[in-house]
């Protein structure tokens, strides 16, 4: 028997995503109802949905390039309606692939894909790149970034091999910039923009993290919002307000359960005020986050 989702947040699950169960944790963690769609199921029970997500993983084994094989797979036509209709949807790492190769993300020219995930680039190599990172809020009408202050920053952790956002089009990313598509760019600890590693972990052109389509309730990022959702999954060495709170919460198993910074996310689907910002502190995250 089919599930219903009405009152729901589905979470598509293709074979190979990984991050299914952790993102339900996530959701149902700000007092939403959530629960797995998988990809064969009646893509008429979205219509019931609160929202939909596209989680973390290797979604058909990232065969050719990641994402592209989900992203034309059938439900992908569902959701293109519910996103037109103004249904919000969140594309996380693989999930964000999934909404780039379907043309969702920038959805400019919604005829051809103007932008593509390209694998990482960093220092001294390339390939899989795994820690925890720093990103700035920039302010923008995403629908699920709208607790979060303009400027505020939220530390993070990454897991993937490709995720540089890049494009052909010279005019693509002014026009993004314009519609305040660009919602989340890899910064230091206090909100600067580097466009070096480790501040920008993966080379994604001007520090990209997330975009969103132009009216705002389509949001493909890449960092893993869903494994900083609880204070225990926080590092203790970050810097800022919430390494400051994992360090003093040690020992404290109840308090290992309070909101980490990734929660947010999720609760912004339900609230519609800001909440207070994080402050930064010297350094950079070390290498080793999950």
């Amino acid at each position: 028997m089919a599930t219903s989702f009405k009152g729901k947040v589905a979470i598509i699950q293709f074979p190979g995503v990984n991050c299914e169960n952790e993102t339900a944790d996530a959701i149902r963690s700000v007092g939403l109802d959530a629960d797995l769609f998988r990809w064969n199921e009646d893509p008429g029970l979205l219509e019931e949905s609160l929202a939909v997500v596209l989680p973390g993983g290797f979604s058909y084994q990232d065969r050719i390039r990641a994402g592209v094989v989900a992203a034309k797979d059938t439900v992908m036509d569902a959701l293109s309606d519910l996103a037109s209709a103004g249904h919000p949807l969140l594309g996380i790492c693989n999930g964000a692939q999934v909404l780039v190769e379907s043309g969702f993300i920038p959805g400019i020219h919604w005829e051809r894909v103007d932008l593509a995930l390209a694998p990482n680039i960093m220092e001294d190599r390339e390939g899989y790149y795994c820690n925890w990172v720093y990103l700035r809020n920039e302010g923008s009408s995403c629908r699920w970034t709208r607790l979060f202050l303009e400027e505020e920053v939220i530390p993070v952790p990454i897991a993937h091999a490709e995720g540089r956002f890049v494009t052909r089009d010279e005019d693509l990313l002014e026009q993004m910039i314009k519609n305040g598509q660009i919602v989340l760019r890899y910064c230091t600890d206090r909100g600067d923009i580097d466009s070096a590693f480790p501040v920008n972990p993966n080379g994604s052109m001007e520090n990209i993290a997330g975009i969103c389509n132009r009216e705002g309730n389509v949001l493909a990022m890449m960092p893993h919002p869903e494994r900083a959702s609880w204070l225990r999954q926080v590092p203790e060495d970050i810097c800022g307000i919430w390494g400051k709170k994992r360090f003093q919460a040690a020992g404290d198993f109840s308090r290992m359960e309070d909101e980490g910074p990734g929660r947010r996310f999720f609760a912004s689907l339900l609230e519609k005020g800001p909440v207070s910002a994080s402050s930064g502190c010297s350094g950079q995250a070390k290498e080793g986050g999950r």
